[in-house]
Formats: C-alpha cells, sequence, structure tokens
C-alpha cells in the first residue's frame, strides 16, 4: 500500500482525502480510511490526473474557471466507448474548462505535454458530440460559469476508471471519490518526462481538438 515512486512513506488506505467503497458494482459507502478493507492480495492503480498542470495553466494567465469559483471540477459520463478488457468496460468520463476559442491552443499545447496526466483536450466545442447534453448540469463535481464566447473544453478524466469497476461488479472495489486524489510528491516537470507505454488513444473520430 506504499507508492514507494510516488512518495516514500506513503500509505495508500489513509493519504487520499475520500474514498468511494464499491460492492457488485453498486456505490455503498464513502470514507476516509480503507485499513480494515485493505487485504495483501489487493493491488493498487494510481493514474495520471488534470489537476496535476493546472497551476501551469494558471502561470499563463488560464486559470480553470472551477479554481478561479473555489470548486471541484465538473466532469460528466460521455459516450466515448472503452475498449473492453474481460469485464471491466463503460464510457469515458470527461472533465470541463470553459475558454474563449483564441486561448484554446496554448491550454492544449500546456496540458498535452503531459501524457501520462491525460494529455490534450478530447473534444473542444461540442459537447453534445460526445454525449454531453448541458455543460452546465455535470454528473460529477460542480457546475461553473460559461461566460458569453467561451467555449467548454473536455478532457479525459481519473473518475473513468470506477465506471470501468462498477459494470465489472466485482464483489469489492475502492476507487477515490472524484476530486479526491492521491498528492504524490514528484514535481510536475518530473511528471512531464514520464511516458505512456504502448500506443493508445482517447480521441473520439470526430473531435475537434
Amino acid at each position: 500500500y506504499e507508492a514507494r515512486k510516488l512518495a516514500k512513506g506513503s500509505d495508500l488506505r489513509t493519504d487520499l482525502p475520500k474514498y468511494r467503497i464499491w460492492k457488485d458494482g453498486k456505490l455503498v459507502e464513502e470514507r476516509s480510511d480503507i485499513c480494515d478493507l485493505w487485504t495483501d492480495d489487493m493491488q493498487a492503480f494510481l493514474i495520471g490526473c488534470s489537476f496535476s498542470w493546472e497551476d501551469l495553466l494558471e502561470q499563463a494567465g488560464l486559470t480553470p474557471r472551477h479554481v478561479e469559483e473555489g470548486k471541484n471540477v465538473p466532469m460528466y459520463d460521455s459516450n466515448i466507448g472503452l475498449v473492453p478488457v474481460g469485464p471491466f468496460r463503460g464510457h469515458m468520463v470527461v472533465s470541463m474548462r470553459p475558454y474563449l476559442p483564441q486561448n484554446i491552443q496554448a491550454a492544449s499545447e500546456i496540458t498535452g505535454a503531459f501524457v501520462s496526466a491525460h494529455g490534450p483536450p478530447v473534444q473542444v466545442g461540442e459537447p453534445e458530440a460526445i454525449g454531453v447534453a448541458d455543460p452546465l448540469k455535470p454528473d460529477y463535481g460542480d457546475a461553473v460559469e460559461v461566460r458569453d464566447g467561451e467555449v467548454p473544453c473536455f478532457w479525459a478524466c481519473g473518475v473513468t476508471p470506477a465506471n470501468a469497476l462498477r459494470n465489472a461488479k466485482l464483489p469489492l472495489a475502492i476507487t477515490h471519490a472524484p476530486g479526491h486524489m492521491f498528492l504524490a510528491d514528484i514535481t510536475t516537470q518530473d511528471l512531464k518526462t514520464w511516458q505512456v507505454p504502448g500506443t493508445w488513444s482517447s480521441r473520439p473520430a470526430k473531435s475537434q481538438c
């Protein structure tokens, strides 16, 4: 339960602000400690998070709206299908940050440098193309203001694995609660050098990125 590469001395059973407990595909509980549920045969997986590069957006004058408003990032269930593996399948969850059209390229370039933390947007300006009916009504997190002239930009989100786990209907699975992630000791610049092995794509065919 120690994430040695990310934070020596860490404890994944207690170091997340909030956990979600899933049994047979159903969310049964949220809690801040999972020590009593952890067994020696369990394996934890940690993936990159868009929160890792939000300080760089802020430094570039592109502060995400939810940061400005002191809220959690808005997240949505999309229609972007996941590649099924065994019992694990479902659809991608996406997060949204609104930007003026002239700022989208800069935001895409900044985030695109972090392939291990979701990379560039998966969709820009056409929420309905990925099954998001109303950007002002997120499925997770908090709604944020989308101002006149701005367009919603969507990134892959780390809540996605929870959907796959839910659909797998495992007897027991534990995930982070949306917006309550593990904070590592490595720097943003360290993360920038990490590569994702293999070939993958999270871009739907009609993406306008």
